[in-house]
């Protein structure tokens, strides 16, 4: 989830970078029960109530849920919907592509994170060119987390994920990352394309979810009438990855992923470094 203004971005201690993790890993959790109950035949409520269940058992509360007048602890969105995708009674079909956008609260500390993947039996329904936008996608995510080792400004990340898919798919401009702590939605705005606005300056202490949201088609988009679910315009299919990342002195930790962000750094030569 996203869209924010420009305001007083919000610095954690070390300590509290710690208790962001824990955050984090709630939602790694809970998406990790998501991935290993998708299939087809699944509804997409069905999801929501195993993601609903790890973080209520882990004594956290789901950020999405109520959110807004968002109805429920996931948002789902399928094959030409981007993001925010309400679950209910439809069921997932071999070669969908689902997003699944997940938030959580423990302490009074946010964690965001999502992930993106074509169900696939092994039936052949699965369109290669499906397969090749979700890898893109969470490659581009990975270049964005990637440029905050050494980035000044803000800016820095969108050229990189843009940079990353090389003009090959649709950018979605009107649904951006943001900074996240004792808020699941806080300033600065981290935008996934090239701008003229360098952006906000970077500092340790921020935390931030980056997350880009990549289509086969148009980045144009539309709200369907539920006043929630952001489709592309040409019916295109999109892919959606997200990471909370915390920026402190010794460099970044990837609090949403199990190892830090230990294999999705690797590939552009950066180590994620922990806090207690």
């Amino acid at each position: 989830m996203g869209l924010l203004r420009r305001e007083r971005v919000e610095l954690k201690t070390a300590d509290q970078v710690v208790l962001m993790r824990a955050a984090g890993l709630v939602v790694a959790d809970a998406l990790d029960a998501v991935r290993a109950a998708l299939a087809p035949g699944t509804t997409t409520a069905e999801l929501d109530r195993v993601a609903h269940d790890v973080i209520r058992a882990a004594g956290a509360v789901p950020s999405f849920l109520g959110y807004q007048g968002f109805p429920a602890s996931l948002c789902v969105s399928v094959n030409e919907e981007v993001v925010h995708g309400i679950p209910g009674d439809r069921v997932l079909v071999d070669g969908d592509v689902v997003s699944v956008d997940c938030g959580a609260v423990l302490d009074g500390w946010h964690g965001d994170a999502a992930f993106s993947a074509v169900l696939d039996t092994g039936a052949g329904a699965a369109d290669p060119e499906d397969v090749a936008l979700v890898a893109a996608t969470e490659a581009a995510m990975w270049a964005g987390l990637a440029a905050l080792a050494g980035a000044q400004r803000l800016g820095e990340v969108g050229a990189a994920v843009e940079d990353s898919l090389d003009g090959r798919y649709g950018v979605v401009e009107g649904y951006v990352g943001h900074g996240i702590g004792t808020a699941m939605h806080q300033p600065p705005e981290v935008l996934n394309h090239r701008t003229r606005d360098r952006g906000a300056r970077v500092r340790p202490g921020m935390c931030l979810a980056v997350e880009p949201m990549v289509t086969r088609g148009t980045a144009d988009t539309d709200v369907l009438a539920d006043e929630w679910t952001v489709v592309t315009t040409d019916g295109s299919r999109a892919a959606h990855w997200e990471s909370t990342v915390a920026v402190h002195d010794g460099g970044l930790w990837v609090l949403t992923a199990r190892d830090g962000g230990v294999a999705g750094l690797a590939r552009h030569g950066v180590v994620p470094q922990p806090l207690g």
